[in-house]
């Protein structure tokens, strides 16, 4: 039934927002040049690695020995709108017509992330990885890693469809007004370095 749900919305959503996702093509085109689109291998169901696609927001700006800048000077002010608004995820719903992430389940990070996780925390692959999740409705940048990484797990073990459709509900909420986009003090999410517990 979630498959069957994914499927429906994902091309559904993507349908009707096909000119909305011309038009933020267009303007990443037009302010920040090409590739319109990050991206990147993330760990997906069991920790399967597939390749999720977002909007760009960020330039590709080096330091003089060849090294990204930090994420803060690389952000543009456009960058930042479509993160605070959320249209630099709208290319995911691809990535749940595919199959590789559900609408709704923990958000998929980073492949460096997989060792340095604590046993329990390793289980939020065991669903699919989400678009949105039960941690983006309750703090999501603004949460320290492993109250993110409980909230997880929770989900994992509560997951239902009354709570995927809870949680798409809070997540236009959210959305709407652009609460917990980052960490206090840093332009995105600091990088996880694992945990002592």
């Amino acid at each position: 039934m979630k498959r069957l749900l994914d499927v429906f919305f994902s091309s559904t959503i993507l349908l009707l927002l096909s000119p909305l996702i011309g038009f933020v093509a267009w303007q990443i085109r037009r302010k920040m040049g090409s590739p319109v689109l990050f991206r990147q291998v993330r760990p997906g169901l069991h920790g399967k690695p597939f390749e999720m696609i977002k909007f760009r927001t960020m330039k590709d700006a080096i330091d003089a020995s060849g090294n990204p800048l930090p994420d803060a000077e690389r952000l543009t002010p456009f960058g930042q709108f479509l993160r605070s608004s959320s249209l630099d995820e709208l290319p995911e719903l691809w990535n749940v017509l595919k199959g590789d992430m559900s609408l709704v389940g923990p958000r998929p990070l980073l492949m460096e992330y997989l060792p340095l996780y604590s046993a329990e925390q390793a289980r939020r692959h065991e669903v699919r990885p989400g678009v949105t999740g039960w941690a983006q409705v309750n703090g999501r940048n603004a949460l320290s890693w492993e109250e993110k990484f409980k909230l997880d797990v929770w989900y994992v073990d509560n997951q239902s469809l009354w709570l995927d459709i809870k949680v798409l509900f809070l997540t236009v909420k959210k959305v709407l007004v652009r609460d917990g986009i980052s960490a206090e003090g840093e332009a995105t999410m600091s990088k996880f370095t694992g945990s002592d517990s």
